[in-house]
């Protein structure tokens, strides 16, 4: 089943190389031990950048020397002990004990979480594409145990995201084994950890300025304006729809808070083109589906703010 994910495959050996191992070790804040850092190799035609699709997710050609690549699998790390999953960064940065006791209780439920939805993960060897996504729902785990002073949240968001295209992959390698129902699950949990970010921000309880890069994919970071955008294209494409009211209040603000983030209708030369591209389309579509909605009694709100 899983035969084509894997790195063990006859003659891998002589496949070119994608990553390589740090000579830098990482060390693990619950069990202090050191694992090994795995790298994506560079240069050398390894990543042939394609589309940029609508929810900023940068798609790669495969190429003839190195087949499909996945930058986005070497973007966390995972202790092969504890089963702890970050950013790799945030190894060294999460120090409280509060987090750390936290985290300790929970290493057996995650393994078998993870292991449920990706079986036969490993943490030891080079990663392949099932791995990777693997290691991205221990992250997702993990963050939920880490203090708020880290924007736990907001990790989540984009690690929710990732899962999602990930699964996406992973389903169009091998397809009929419900991967692509798990992305629709993990971009439903993308929708709420990217609303409660803006909701805590808001109500000052954690706050996303820490974090340096908010993706949400590796190629650029789209910071807060890439938050407002993904937010309401999610809310556009997977939110809730039994209850049509709520939906389309949910849809009004997202519609509102584009046109005030991007200052559509105007000039803007402080905006990246092609998310001001994106968020004028979306903003259209928005605003198409609540003019449509008009015959079951919703009513839109004044343009005032764009």
């Amino acid at each position: 089943m899983y035969a084509n994910l894997s790195k063990k495959s006859a003659g891998e050996d002589k496949k070119p190389k994608i990553s390589y191992w740090s000579k830098t070790k990482v060390r693990c804040p619950l069990c202090q031990r050191d694992f090994n850092h795995e790298e994506m190799l560079s240069g050398s035609g390894r990543m042939i950048a394609g589309e940029l699709t609508d929810e900023l997710h940068r798609k790669y050609e495969p190429s003839a020397k190195y087949g499909m690549v996945y930058p986005l699998i070497y973007t966390v790390g995972a202790c092969p002990k504890c089963h702890v999953a970050f950013f790799w960064n945030d190894f060294k940065e999460i120090t409280d004990s509060k987090s750390i006791d936290a985290l300790k209780g929970g290493i057996e439920e995650r393994k078998k979480i993870v292991n449920n939805v990706f079986p036969y993960y490993q943490l030891t060897k080079e990663r392949s594409l099932l791995d990777g996504a693997a290691m991205h729902f221990l992250a997702l785990l993990s963050y939920d145990k880490v203090d708020l002073a880290l924007a736990p949240t907001v990790k989540r968001a984009i690690i929710s995201l990732r899962l999602a295209w990930l699964c996406n992959d992973l389903n169009d390698a091998v397809p009929g084994h419900n991967y692509d129902y798990l992305a629709q699950v993990f971009y439903r949990k993308a929708l709420f950890f990217y609303d409660q970010t803006m909701i805590n921000e808001m109500a000052r309880v954690e706050t996303f300025s820490v974090v340096n890069n908010l993706g949400p994919d590796t190629d650029k970071n789209y910071g807060y304006d890439g938050l407002i955008y993904e937010l309401g294209l999610l809310e556009y494409k997977y939110g809730q729809k039994e209850d049509m009211q709520a939906r389309l209040k949910k849809l009004d603000e997202c519609k509102r808070s584009i046109a005030r983030g991007f200052g559509l209708g105007k000039s803007s030369k402080s905006k990246p083109g092609p998310l001001l591209e994106k968020s004028r389309d979306l903003y259209d579509k928005i605003t198409e589906a609540l003019a449509e909605a008009t015959d079951i009694g919703f009513v839109p709100s004044d343009d005032d703010d764009e």
